[in-house]
C-alpha cells in the first residue's frame, strides 16, 4: 500500500511542477502517472550504473556532476513518455531539482501523517 501512495505522491510532484516551471508540461493525470513510475523505474534500475560510470567526475565536482545525472534521467523519461515534455536539458536539471523537492515535501507531509495514525 505504500508503494502505491508513494506512486501517487510522485504523480502529483510530476504534476505540479509545470505551474512552477513553464519549460516542463504534463498534459494530463495519466501521463503523469507512468511518467512516474517510468522515472522509479529508470532511478532504480538505470541511475546507480551512471553514477558508478561518472564517479570521477562526480568526485572532481564535489558531487554537484550528480544533478546532471539526474537531469539526464528526467529528460529520458521525457523523451519516452507521450504527454510529458521538456523544453530542453538545462530545463530538465531544473525540473529534476523541483520535482525532488516537491515529492520530497509531499511525502514527508503524508507519509510521516500515515506513519503517525496506524
Amino acid at each position: 500500500m505504500r508503494l502505491i501512495l508513494t506512486w501517487f505522491i510522485n504523480a502529483a510532484a510530476l504534476f505540479a511542477v509545470p505551474y512552477l516551471m513553464h519549460s516542463v508540461s504534463v498534459s494530463n493525470v495519466a501521463a503523469a502517472l507512468v511518467s512516474a513510475l517510468l522515472l522509479g523505474l529508470v532511478n532504480t534500475l538505470i541511475r546507480p550504473l551512471l553514477i558508478l560510470l561518472t564517479l570521477p567526475v562526480t568526485v572532481l565536482s564535489l558531487g554537484l556532476f550528480i544533478f546532471i545525472v539526474n537531469g539526464f534521467m528526467f529528460w529520458l523519461v521525457a523523451q519516452l513518455v507521450d504527454g510529458f515534455h521538456v523544453a530542453s536539458f538545462w530545463a530538465a536539471i531544473g525540473g529534476a531539482l523541483l520535482y525532488s523537492i516537491i515529492s520530497w515535501a509531499l511525502s514527508t507531509l503524508l507519509l510521516k501523517n500515515s506513519d503517525a495514525n496506524t
